[in-house]
């Protein structure tokens, strides 16, 4: 399986409750079907979605339900057993792996540790993409990433190196690299693991004023009930495997389905045990 870096240099790198999502959105990313397993485990089992395109999406549901494994599907770094997964309008496995890297271009990711390469300083890091996948000269290179390094609140670290900043610039400066390509669809997998809460408010407030500049398509990845009732448009939580529920953040936090209101509430009490 490839690594987060792999993705870096590719990328940038239905259920209850979908009712309520507008029938006239449009869907750059959608899910028919999708099944996975990894030798006997089952993780995805008929996974059907529709992203709801310039919104912000969150993926919730408990760990080891595919939330992760959804996302390395929709940007073709696994393919699945059964199903479709359809992205601008073309099936992602019925294309070659030269038209699949070029969508890939489309996306920015945001993994959980940033995912910056060790040897190059936070600016090199951020202009990774726009010199493999670009044919800017460096001044032009440098007044997109000095762009987007002051969007995050980055522009005086540009000298350091990861390993000299902390996780919450770390995960800033992975947003920013995220960003330079201009994609039309951002991913985040768990992009507030490892912050304590206040960073993880502050970074919550960047996504949604990034998202309000730039538009674009964000699927968020989360286990934080906070960060799911702050930055979401829309809401989708996964059990078993399968989309259980999909629609306005709101429905979510009011939906009288026993997991979704056990999960979003974090009540002990529910058919969500310790097994």
């Amino acid at each position: 399986m490839s690594t987060s870096e792999d993705v870096v240099g590719e990328v940038n790198h239905c259920a209850p409750g979908a009712a309520t999502v507008p029938a006239e959105a449009e869907h750059s990313v959608r899910i028919k079907d999708v099944r996975k397993a990894f030798g006997s485990f089952q993780v995805l089992t008929g996974l059907n979605l529709d992203f709801v395109d310039n919104a912000i999406t969150t993926i919730l549901g408990p760990s080891g339900t595919g939330k992760s494994v959804l996302l390395k599907h929709i940007v073709g770094l696994l393919e699945p057993d059964h199903g479709e997964v359809s992205v601008f309008g073309q099936n992602i496995w019925k294309i070659s792996e030269r038209e699949r890297q070029e969508l890939r271009k489309r996306f920015g990711v945001l993994f959980q540790d940033g995912a910056l390469f060790g040897s190059m300083n936070i600016y090199d890091n951020v202009a990774f993409p726009l010199r493999k996948h670009t044919d800017m000269r460096e001044s032009e290179i440098r007044d997109v990433v000095m762009a987007r390094l002051e969007e995050v609140g980055l522009a005086a670290a540009v000298n350091k190196a990861p390993g000299e900043v902390s996780g919450g610039m770390k995960k800033r400066a992975g947003f920013a690299r995220a960003l330079v390509l201009n994609p039309s669809v951002v991913m985040f997998d768990e992009p507030d693991s490892g912050l304590d809460p206040v960073r993880t408010s502050l970074l919550n407030d960047l996504i949604i004023k990034m998202h309000a500049e730039h538009g674009g398509t964000y699927v968020l990845v989360t286990h934080d009930i906070r960060t799911a009732r702050k930055v979401s448009d829309y809401i989708g939580v996964l059990w078993k495997g399968k989309l259980i529920h999909y629609g306005k953040a709101e429905d979510a936090f009011n939906s009288d389905m026993p997991f979704v209101r056990q999960f979003l509430s974090g009540a002990s009490a529910g058919p969500l045990g310790m097994d």
